[in-house]
């Protein structure tokens, strides 16, 4: 099991870009959460055996959704994490 700290940026904000990740996460059976931040990036911690499937699938194209960059950077697992959540 590992715990991901990931950034994306691009045209992540508005685009139902996070209510995406929140299906993946449910896909891959991961916990963790998504979040907009105030520059415009999107930045998530997900934790599970199946992330290195969720940031494939995350990066795949999309019609409204353009990732120009991200950054990904293993973190220390957290214990009694049991969902994924959107914060807002």
């Amino acid at each position: 099991m590992k715990r991901y700290y990931i950034i994306y940026k691009g045209r992540v904000q508005g685009v139902g870009f996070r209510y995406r990740l929140m299906c993946l996460a449910d896909k891959y059976h991961l916990t963790g959460y998504v979040r907009n931040r105030l520059n415009g990036d999107v930045d998530c911690e997900v934790q599970g055996e199946d992330i290195d499937a969720f940031l494939k699938e995350s990066l795949e194209k999309d019609y409204f959704i353009k990732i120009n960059d991200y950054s990904v950077k293993e973190i220390p697992l957290k214990e009694n994490n049991s969902e994924f959540t959107v914060r807002f």
